[in-house]
């Protein structure tokens, strides 16, 4: 694993070799998620860079995410899709997991849209529901803010009273309504450290600690993201739902089967949201 010093030389390797490649530092990234990879399609593409091409990016070794870094205009906003992310499970650690938005955020991003799919743990969900995050609970056993602090990328005890823009998610959900899409709801997401799928007895666990979705990404994004600065929106495809009392063997394939078909919803609200975003 990289000291500080390497890590920041690293992130700054990688910014400046992207920044060579764009004619203009974006305003917006989107990170995207499993089953969650066809927004660049709607976008006027100006750079695809793959993962593998950028100086010291992680590799993604989940077959569900692609792992490419889009550049172009979306609705409107000069905007970044990371289409794909890194995991804890794959053996990177949190500060490795959230590398592409530390780059994004010295490139001069200063809104992130973090999207998934996850595991519904509050009864009142539906398979394909939406869930705009009200707040997280950080399961994971790591911190990417951990170690010492580069002070000009932010302050060592960032606050996380609010970690999720009000507005934004005011916005989501305004939108939502105005759209007509069904399934839309605010919600406590935890992110567990994975592979393995929760148990009975977690998944109860974790309703009691007052989670209503379960993950195994987008909390060290997120903690980057608020700790450079960024206003925050997390956005979750509830794949499937869990009932302790009734529990059923949750397959991954169906997971990202289920999040594809809730795809379109989610990209419809994304395209509103950043139509109507302001700066």
């Amino acid at each position: 694993m990289m000291d500080t010093m390497q890590h920041q030389q690293a992130v700054e390797a990688a910014v400046a070799f992207i920044r060579s490649r764009i004619a203009e530092p974006p305003e917006v990234l989107i990170q995207l998620g499993t089953g969650l990879g066809e927004l660049a399609k709607a976008m006027q593409v100006e750079c695809t860079l793959a993962y593998e091409e950028i100086p010291h990016f992680p590799r993604s070794t989940v077959t569900s995410h692609a792992g490419n870094l889009v550049f172009g205009t979306l609705a409107g906003k000069r905007t970044a899709i990371l289409q794909g992310r890194f995991h804890y499970y794959e053996g990177y650690s949190a500060r490795e997991v959230a590398f592409p938005i530390r780059v994004l955020a010295l490139l001069g991003v200063t809104t992130a849209i973090i999207t998934n799919a996850s595991g519904g743990l509050n009864p009142t969900f539906r398979p394909g529901t939406l869930m705009v995050f009200s707040d997280h609970i950080n399961q994971l056993g790591d911190n990417p803010l951990r170690g010492p602090n580069i002070d000009a990328w932010g302050e060592r005890f960032p606050d996380l009273s609010t970690p999720y823009d009000p507005q934004l998610r005011q916005l989501a959900l305004q939108l939502a309504a105005r759209l007509g899409l069904s399934e839309v709801a605010s919600g406590t997401y935890v992110c567990i450290p994975g592979p393995s799928l929760e148990t009975p007895a977690e998944t109860r666990f974790l309703r009691m600690i007052g989670a209503d979705a379960v993950g195994m990404s987008s909390v060290p994004e997120i903690l980057v993201a608020l700790h450079a600065g960024l206003r925050v929106l997390g956005l979750s495809v509830v794949a499937n739902v869990n009932d302790p009392e009734c529990f059923q063997p949750i397959r991954i394939d169906e997971i990202i089967a289920a999040a594809r078909k809730a795809e379109p919803r989610l990209q419809q609200l994304i395209l509103n949201i950043l139509a109507e975003l302001q700066a």
